[in-house]
């Protein structure tokens, strides 16, 4: 049966009124239940139910609350993150109060069938996984970073130029994917409401930052074979294998130098954000570099995210690469990103200037010239190298001027190194702060799950707590205003 749309008031009435029932017209909710409550007396769920109506039948039984569905998952992830559903439903009829926030009635509450069948009406697809669960037998572990802490390499060289290259012939042409109905919600009933409390910062000049993060989901791969020959004494064979997640396979872990089993997530949020807020994730395969993944992460954001225009983005030396500086320019977007010397010589030029692997320019004598201001008539920086330095007969010295369009790499909008670049850099922070929130803080990596709809679920759950906690701190002295009229027994 269809569900019936109920309005954000009425489910503060509900809530009021059950509140009064089992606690009586006194109702004093203890410190650690308060904030849990005021999150969602002001988070207004109940665009989920529009969102999901025609994916509910006409005719059978009655259907439960689609925000109420959404509320407990949210609750059930602010207060009890490492839970399964089935233990989440225990605890509810062990603590009535998170029923009754849920939009539930203690006595009432919904199967876990109900749960696992909202979540899927949320990802409209058939398959729970995106790729099939019939594969090849995979290769071995992929290679490791040689240096500690370096993250591992492309599998294949030339691999990011060649992908940009495709993505920029194709960058009109939006392919539609399972997660894109969770993300419209998102974007549409929680990012919005960030923007207009202005959590996210200048929304028509938007800073972003992007990273990846390993997402261990089990210790092995898990796999059985689809054929008989180890029965019959073959015991190496090229037929296809069933795995059990699909989507995963190995990865290594440069921050922890070890192998892992799972996915790659990769990460956007927005790096001017005083609560360091999320905006965009994608799933990949562990093995997956991050530098590929922003070049696919970056193109389906720019094809969804519509609250606002992209005006610069921060990465770390692992997306230091020329391909990606061509596609962000292609997007209108300025990228700063830490170089990652990976040669130690210098680039020659048409003159008898070379350019260090820095970008600044070496005069004949070999030493470093010093920026001498930018030309905005002709969209170029100039360099000089002073007339004691004996490169040049004139009084003023040589200079020499280079322009972003020769090299976007080495010659950036912004110089790399100077005040203003490194006082908009140092904000890339905020992106391992926010995976840092869904990682540790809300234990990310705690889901029991074996199918990619469940990671989406997860992740965007989480997501939505963010940016939830966010409006309740940045209007938190005015509730707690609130709770001392109200409550001032616990003030």
């Amino acid at each position: 049966m269809k569900p019936t749309f109920i309005p954000h008031s009425d489910y503060q009435k509900s809530v009021l009124q059950q509140l009064r029932n089992d606690y009586g017209p006194g109702i004093v909710l203890i410190n650690k239940d308060w904030p849990l409550a005021v999150k969602f007396w002001m988070a207004d769920l109940s665009a989920i139910t529009t969102l999901l109506y025609e994916s509910y039948s006409d005719q059978g039984p009655e259907t439960r609350d689609p925000a109420s569905m959404l509320r407990s998952y949210l609750i059930c992830l602010m207060t009890n993150p490492e839970m399964g559903i089935t233990e989440w439903i225990n605890e509810m009829k062990r603590t009535p109060i998170y029923a009754i926030l849920s939009g539930f009635t203690p006595d009432d509450l919904p199967g876990v069938g109900t749960f696992y069948d909202f979540f899927s009406r949320l990802w409209p697809v058939v398959d729970k996984n995106l790729k099939p669960k019939s594969q090849r037998k995979r290769k071995g572990k992929p290679k490791k970073g040689k240096k500690k802490g370096e993250k591992a390499p492309t599998t294949t060289p030339g691999r990011v130029k060649r992908l940009v290259e495709w993505m920029m012939r194709h960058a009109d042409r939006k392919s539609a994917l399972p997660s894109d109905r969770l993300f419209n919600f998102f974007q549409s009933q929680i990012l919005s409401v960030s923007a207009d409390l202005g959590l996210l910062g200048d929304m028509s000049a938007l800073t972003v930052a992007g990273d990846g993060m390993p997402v261990v989901t089990s210790v092995y791969p898990r796999s059985k074979p689809s054929c008989d020959c180890r029965a019959r004494g073959i015991a190496d064979c090229n037929h296809f294998r069933i795995y059990s997640q699909p989507d995963c396979n190995s990865g290594w872990d440069s921050a922890r130098e070890k192998y892992f089993n799972g996915y790659h997530l990769y990460m956007i949020s927005a790096a001017n954000s005083k609560h360091d807020l999320p905006l965009y994730p994608r799933l990949h395969p562990a093995s997956r570099h991050d530098a590929v993944s922003l070049v696919v992460g970056a193109v389906e954001f720019k094809q969804r995210f519509t609250l606002g225009a992209v005006d610069k983005i921060l990465l770390d030396a692992a997306h230091d690469a020329e391909a990606i500086y061509r596609l962000l320019d292609h997007q209108n977007i300025e990228p700063f990103i830490d170089l990652n010397n990976r040669s130690k010589k210098n680039t020659a030029t048409d003159s008898d200037i070379r350019i260090s692997p820095t970008g600044i320019p070496i005069c004949p004598k070999g030493k470093e010239m010093k920026p001498n201001g930018f030309d905005k008539s002709q969209n170029r920086r100039k360099w000089r190298c002073s007339p004691s330095c004996g490169c040049s007969s004139t009084k003023y010295g040589r200079t020499y001027h280079t322009h972003s369009s020769d090299n976007l790499r080495l010659f950036p909008k912004t110089v790399r190194g100077s005040d203003k670049w490194k006082l908009i850099y140092k904000r890339r922070s905020s992106i391992e702060r926010s995976n840092k929130r869904e990682k540790i803080d809300y234990k990310l990596e705690s889901g029991r799950h074996r199918s990619t709809m469940m990671w989406n679920m997860r992740i965007f759950g989480i997501m939505i707590c963010q940016h939830i906690d966010a409006w309740y701190v940045s209007q938190k002295d005015e509730w707690d205003k609130l709770k001392s009229t109200i409550y001032p027994a616990i003030a």
